[in-house]
């Protein structure tokens, strides 16, 4: 059996039809989020560097990132710059109901808002699961937002999955893909059961079940396609030189930049490219323009450059 590829017309396991989008309003764009209920498969790593790839791939269009999490991985790796500790962050971003005051530009050329110190009020004010998606709204970011979720199917983690209009579930092992199952559950009961795609993780060819002999790789796809769950054709290898990237110093560094000659660094941009046609990040949601995008100026902040040049005609999308 073939596993369910993005456009399929048989994606999940009610048969609920082929997910599309519909056209993209101006100043409207795409959410994708990154999430999933165990530490240790890659999702902090595979939601930077996929914001990196898709920026150098598309490179009129705007991308922002942002972490529900507190371990600071964004801003180490993107930030251009040490931000004074008032600075805005995720937590003002969600009082204030929108993240226009608190994007910065980065490194590579991704926008991010840096992520709250602390996530324990953030929590406390993410009972309605839909505040996240009326948030984004009201920022009316206009290209891809990516979010990075915490390790847990909490409050924070449920307004993610309720705001996307993607999201990837990495599967490294069997506990991971048990683990995947509460995503497709939680967003089967919310009305989404379409909203999820895995992607195999930290794959190591070497490993194979005990009992078959059998790649725990292909074992892994053919559970998921047995279970009924869309699965992303691309996949990404464990790499011990990828994994020395997020540890050899205090701020991260891309895939892209510094593992060239990877087998990682040619899947993350497999990756990116079904992630990019699925998403429709094409002449619909392209946003042209000639130059890279300026950091925010004054109070308007990036977003507000963005609607404004828009208005001007500068950017076309």
């Amino acid at each position: 059996m073939a596993p369910p590829s993005f456009g399929s017309d048989n994606v999940g396991p009610n048969n609920v039809g082929p997910d599309r989008f519909g056209p993209t309003r101006a100043g409207a764009g795409r959410v994708l989020a990154v999430s999933s209920n165990k530490g240790g498969v890659g999702k902090t790593t595979l939601a930077t560097n996929l914001a990196i790839y898709l920026r150098a791939l598309h490179e009129e269009l705007p991308i922002l990132i942002f972490s529900l999490d507190d371990q600071g991985i964004i801003e180490r790796m993107f930030g251009l710059e040490a931000r004074p500790p008032g600075d805005g962050n995720v937590k003002h971003g969600w009082a204030e109901r929108s993240f226009e005051r608190m994007v910065h530009l980065g490194q590579y050329g991704v926008h991010y808002v840096p992520s709250a110190p602390d996530t324990a009020l953030l929590k406390a004010r993410a009972e309605d699961p839909h505040t996240l998606r009326r948030i984004l709204e009201r920022t009316e970011w206009p290209g891809l937002v990516i979010i990075d979720t915490k390790s847990d199917l909490e409050g924070l983690t449920r307004n993610a999955l309720h705001a996307a209009d993607r999201v990837l579930v990495p599967v490294a092992d069997w506990a991971s893909l048990e683990e995947a199952g509460k995503v497709f559950a939680i967003l089967a009961r919310a009305g989404f059961p379409e909203r999820a795609r895995v992607v195999l993780t930290l794959v190591d060819r070497r490993t194979h079940v005990e009992s078959t002999g059998e790649e725990l790789a292909e074992r892994l796809r053919e559970e998921v396609v047995r279970r009924g769950w869309p699965i992303c054709q691309a996949s990404i290898s464990r790499s011990p030189r990828v994994e020395a990237l997020n540890s050899e110093s205090d701020q991260p560094l891309s895939i892209l930049h510094a593992a060239r000659g990877t087998s990682v660094h040619r899947e993350l941009r497999e990756l990116a490219e079904e992630v990019a046609r699925d998403l429709g990040l094409g002449p619909g949601l392209r946003v042209l323009r000639s130059e890279p995008p300026r950091p925010p100026v004054g109070s308007r902040g990036a977003v507000s450059d963005f609607k404004a040049a828009l208005l001007r005609g500068r950017f076309r999308l």
